[in-house]
C-alpha cells in the first residue's frame, strides 16, 4: 500500500484534535458497530483492554462503560490526540501501535477502530498477537476499497492525482490476521453514508478529522479556479435527496489468539 509517511500522518490527526469530534460522525457510527460486533463473539469479560489508536477517546468510552472493571489503556501516535483522550479520565501513552509499550501475552482484549489503515497491517496485527494474551480477543475497524468511491470519480474528470489512501479488501485483511496466528477470524462489511449540503464541507469534514494525509501521487498545489468548478459539477452528479454523499466501506474484523 501506498502509504503517507508517519511525520505526515501524525502531524494531520494532531491538528486536529479539536475539530475531530465534531466532524466524526461516521467514526462514532463505525466504533458501536464493532462493539455489536465484539459482543456478538461473547466470550468472558476483559480484564485489561488496549485502545490502539484512540484518537480522542469515543470508543475508549464505548469500552469503559462496556466493561467498567477492566483495566483499560488507550495509546495514539499523535501526542495532541492521546492528551485529548486522557482528558476524559484515561490512561493515555503516546505511542505507535506497530510498536506497542505492553508485555508479551498482557492483554485480554485489543481494539482498534479505524486506525489500521494508516499502518503497516501485518505489523500491527503481529504486535497485537504478541501482546494479546492466550484466549485473548481482537477487534478492528478499518476501510475497504468501496470507501470515497465518489470522491475518486469526480477528481477522475478533473487530474490523474491520488486524493484517497489506498485501501486494502477484506480477504487480505483476514489473510494477515491468519498469518499473524490469530484464529475464529470473523467478517463483517457495511457501506455507511453520510451527506453534506455542498463539497466544501465535505472535504473540510474529511480535513476536521485528520484524514486528508496521502503518499505519493497527490496533489502537491492548490487547484485553479476551473479545475474546482469541473469537480463540483462531477460530484453534483452524485447528489441525493439528502446532499452529496461520501460512503465509507466498512470492515469490522474479530479474530482470537
Amino acid at each position: 500500500m501506498n502509504l503517507p509517511d508517519k511525520q505526515r500522518i501524525r502531524a494531520a490527526f494532531a491538528r486536529a484534535a479539536g475539530t475531530y469530534d465534531a466532524a466524526a460522525v461516521v467514526q462514532r457510527r463505525v466504533c458501536e458497530a464493532l462493539l455489536s460486533a465484539l459482543d456478538a463473539g461473547c466470550g468472558p469479560a476483559p480484564r485489561t483492554i488496549l485502545d490502539a489508536g484512540c484518537g480522542t477517546g469515543y470508543g475508549a468510552g464505548l469500552l469503559s462503560a462496556r466493561w467498567p472493571d477492566a483495566r483499560l489503556l488507550v495509546v495514539d501516535f499523535a501526542e495532541t490526540m492521546a492528551r485529548t483522550a486522557a482528558t476524559s479520565g484515561h490512561a493515555a501513552t503516546v505511542a505507535d501501535i506497530e510498536a506497542l509499550p505492553c508485555r508479551n501475552d498482557s492483554l485480554d482484549l485489543w481494539w482498534s477502530s479505524l486506525s489500521v489503515q494508516w499502518c503497516d497491517v501485518a505489523q500491527v496485527l503481529g504486535e497485537a498477537r504478541r501482546v494479546l494474551a492466550p484466549g485473548g480477543r481482537l477487534a478492528l475497524s478499518t476501510l475497504g476499497p468501496g470507501t470515497f468511491h465518489e470522491l475518486r470519480a469526480a477528481f477522475a474528470t478533473v487530474d490523474r492525482h491520488r486524493h484517497t489512501l489506498d485501501f486494502a479488501e477484506p480477504d487480505e485483511i483476514v489473510g494477515l490476521a491468519k498469518a499473524a496466528g490469530l484464529t475464529d477470524v470473523r467478517v463483517v462489511r457495511e457501506t455507511m453514508t453520510v451527506c453534506y449540503p455542498d463539497l466544501r464541507q465535505l472535504l473540510g469534514a474529511v480535513k476536521a478529522i485528520g484524514a486528508n494525509a496521502l503518499g505519493s501521487g497527490r496533489r502537491s498545489g492548490m487547484m485553479g479556479k476551473a479545475a474546482w468548478q469541473a469537480l463540483s459539477a462531477a460530484y453534483e452528479g452524485c447528489r441525493t435527496a439528502d446532499g452529496l454523499p461520501a460512503s465509507y466501506d466498512v470492515i469490522l474484523l474479530t479474530a482470537t489468539r
